[in-house]
């Protein structure tokens, strides 16, 4: 996810919410993109579809604008099928909703369309598969071992260069995603979170941001860990 915003402090629904409940008066709309994105993962080369919302509104009298990748969906084995990535999506786009809205940002709640992705493909496999997870979010893994299993969770993290297609350009991105293998219950489960992205080409401007807001993400992520009792490694960028 690219972050680009006129208001510095703002690269996260985290910081409209933290700026929120300082008393700044905050307005927040949405906007959607599904932009197919080449991926070079290791010997690995693969075309996944990459689920974009975008932030913006102002705070206080200054602007802001930045956007969160909420999944991401492959064609093949190599992620979630994009069936399953809309319907992942959805779901954490709806948890920043019921932040945003217990925080007092009030927005109208839209989301990804099945629909969209029709148009891309013709043919869908609505199965589910085990080796990503189907349609679970890390969120469920956190109330599975608050329910008292046990959960152990592999945290991998890597930066990958890819490049996002859209109607007339192309960008050279680098992701910053995190993997998380993932056991318990008997069962393992394995899938990708995108935490941040940055313009390859300028990576000594912009890396530096986008490596801390991939690491705030991740420290808030482990938070949920440990109060959970979920067995894992911290691992930053």
């Amino acid at each position: 996810m690219q972050n680009s915003s006129t208001h510095p402090a703002l690269n996260r629904v985290t910081d409209l919410i933290a700026l929120k409940q300082q008393g700044e008066a905050v307005t927040c709309r949405t906007s959607f993109e599904i932009v197919p994105v080449n991926f070079a993962q290791g010997a690995a080369k693969f075309q996944a579809y990459v689920f974009l919302c975008h932030f913006s509104g102002k705070c206080g009298t200054k602007e802001y604008r930045f956007r969160k990748c909420y999944a991401k969906g492959c064609p093949d084995n190599l992620c979630p099928h994009v069936s399953q990535a809309v319907m992942i999506a959805n779901r954490y786009l709806k948890r920043d909703y019921q932040r945003l809205a217990l925080a007092g940002i009030n927005l109208e709640e839209s989301f990804f369309s099945l629909e969209e992705m029709l148009v891309k493909y013709d043919e869908l496999d609505l199965g589910k598969d085990p080796v990503t997870g189907g349609m679970l979010t890390i969120h469920d893994y956190i109330h599975i071992a608050e329910e008292g299993n046990k959960v152990r969770v592999e945290v991998s993290l890597e930066t990958i260069p890819a490049v996002e297609h859209f109607a007339h350009q192309k960008n050279e991105q680098s992701f910053l995603m995190a993997d998380f293998s993932i056991i318990t219950l008997g069962r393992k489960s394995r899938f990708q979170r995108c935490l941040s992205c940055f313009p390859t080409a300028l990576e000594d401007r912009e890396k530096p941001l986008a490596v801390h807001t991939a690491n705030e993400r991740l420290a808030l992520l482990y938070e949920d860990f440990d109060r959970a009792d979920i067995g894992y490694t911290r691992n930053f960028f």
